[in-house]
């Protein structure tokens, strides 16, 4: 009866830990990222009455005759299911999904945490709810704005306000998209002159009164798809397209933009040919540039794929026409291997890198935890890039209290890297639930109660009969 006494005590201690357990649980179930534990029971220790015998030639063998006493808890597990994604609204709030922890850092010592509610602090430090230092990968390249090193070592992210760029001049320039296979050509050009008088041109004529030279004011151009247009500026050549007008934006030195024209025109089957508009600029506020640039051949493949063709193109710049040079000559190549030439509307654009100098305007992260910021300039830049951690056994880890965790000698060492490298996602404006699950945790309160029920019974009914046989002596 004594031990029938010991096994209901043990059942009560252990039915009251699984309490608390599931206490904790329901107290954490608006937790941001928290994760629910379960208590697992196993048997303790067995008084042998009788060993287990062998087989005989005369008898068969026996079991052990053993009386078990009471309980014990074997595991506190903890569930690192995922919690459901709830939407905040929040920029610098990040829900992370998958096998992965945030890290964070206070001084020397590394926590993680799968609690995404961050923000900046008055020193541009993403930091958590209670200021420790949100780790990650800083781009350290004052030039290079698309791409962050990931292979080196973490630091703490700090994005500071007011942030400055320096201008970048540019350095290439490429044509994309396509030019129309079937854009007609012109077969005939009358042109007028400045008293009113026609003249049919055999071949190249440029239009507009520029108050000099030029005799033509406008010009009827027949096309070999059977229409006519009038046009009033510009060069049109016979057995040529009309030349689509387009420009490319170039950057100097000092961050200055210029405009320059380029028309490209087609000359023969699969043949086309870019150059200048025009050979200077006169700038808004007086400067001059100078613009040079050899006609490039634009050849295709009767695939419309490209085939051939390049330019270079040289700027020269001046405070004003004739005066002292402003920013460092400039010669810029281009390209037009982005080109395609099918039998659809020709959409052809020009790209070029350079930018101005810019100031930081606004902060955002997006869904790999990539911190971007937004320059006055237009730019984008990969600020930095979120850590993860990830652990052989997270469930393993040490709880430290503010929905911390660190390394334990059985959660395994931390695997640092980025969310998308380990198969993790995190969704940007959101935050992760905590994944307890009330019903669940309800059910397991029933059950708890009656279970420590029946163990308080098998005290009771002890003590009864105890007390039944001291009562025999009287």
């Amino acid at each position: 009866m004594m031990r029938s006494l010991f096994s209901g005590v043990s059942g009560l201690k252990n039915h009251q830990t699984r309490m608390d357990v599931i206490g904790n649980n329901i107290s954490n179930v608006n937790t941001t990222g928290f994760k629910s534990s379960r208590v697992n029971f196993e048997d303790s220790l067995s008084q042998t009455l009788t060993a287990a015998s062998q087989a005989s030639g005369t008898t068969g063998g026996t079991n052990p005759k053993q009386i078990g006493l009471g309980s014990r808890i074997s595991a506190i597990d903890v569930n690192f299911k995922d919690g459901s994604v709830q939407s905040t609204g929040i920029n610098t709030d990040l829900c992370l999904s998958g096998n992965a922890l945030f890290v964070v850092q206070q001084g020397n010592q590394t926590f993680y945490t799968r609690n995404g509610a961050f923000n900046f602090d008055a020193d541009g430090n993403l930091v958590n709810a209670e200021g420790l230092y949100v780790q990650g990968y800083m781009n350290a390249s004052a030039t290079e704005h698309k791409t962050i090193n990931t292979n080196g070592s973490t630091s703490s992210i700090q994005v500071r306000a007011g942030k400055t760029m320096p201008s970048a001049k540019t350095e290439k320039a490429n044509y994309i998209n396509n030019l129309n296979s079937s854009a007609a050509t012109i077969t005939g050009i009358t042109a007028t002159r400045k008293d009113g008088t026609q003249e049919p041109i055999t071949d190249s004529v440029t239009v507009g009164d520029d108050g000099t030279t030029n005799p033509y004011i406008a010009a009827v151009l027949t096309m070999s798809d059977g229409t006519t247009q009038t046009v009033t500026s510009g060069t049109y050549t016979t057995t040529h397209s009309i030349p689509l007008s387009t420009t490319v934006k170039i950057y100097d030195s000092l961050g200055t933009a210029h405009v320059v024209p380029i028309t490209v025109e087609k000359t023969s089957a699969n043949t086309w040919v870019a150059k200048l508009a025009k050979d200077e600029i006169t700038e808004e506020d007086g400067s001059y540039t100078k613009l040079d640039m050899e006609p490039a051949t634009i050849k295709f493949k009767n695939t419309g794929a490209f085939e051939s063709g390049s330019a270079s193109l040289n700027l020269t710049y001046y405070d004003k026409k004739g005066g002292a040079k402003t920013a460092a000559e400039q010669t810029v190549p281009i390209t037009f291997d982005n080109l395609t030439q099918y039998a659809n509307s020709s959409t052809i654009n020009a790209e070029a890198d350079g930018y101005a100098s810019g100031t930081l305007d606004t902060v955002t992260i997006d869904e790999s935890g990539t911190v971007i910021g937004t320059y006055t300039n237009g730019v984008l830049r990969k600020e930095a890039q979120i850590a993860v951690a990830q652990f052989t056994n997270a469930p393993g880890l040490t709880k430290k209290g503010n929905s911390l965790y660190v390394e334990s000698q059985n959660s395994g060492v931390p695997n640092i890297g980025t969310a998308e490298g380990f198969g993790a996602t995190i969704t940007a404006s959101a935050l992760e639930m905590s994944n307890v699950d009330v019903a669940e945790e309800f059910s397991n309160m029933i059950i708890t109660q009656r279970g420590f029920q029946s163990n308080s019974k098998i005290i009771t009914v002890s003590d009864e009969m105890l007390e039944n046989l001291i009562n025999m002596k009287r």
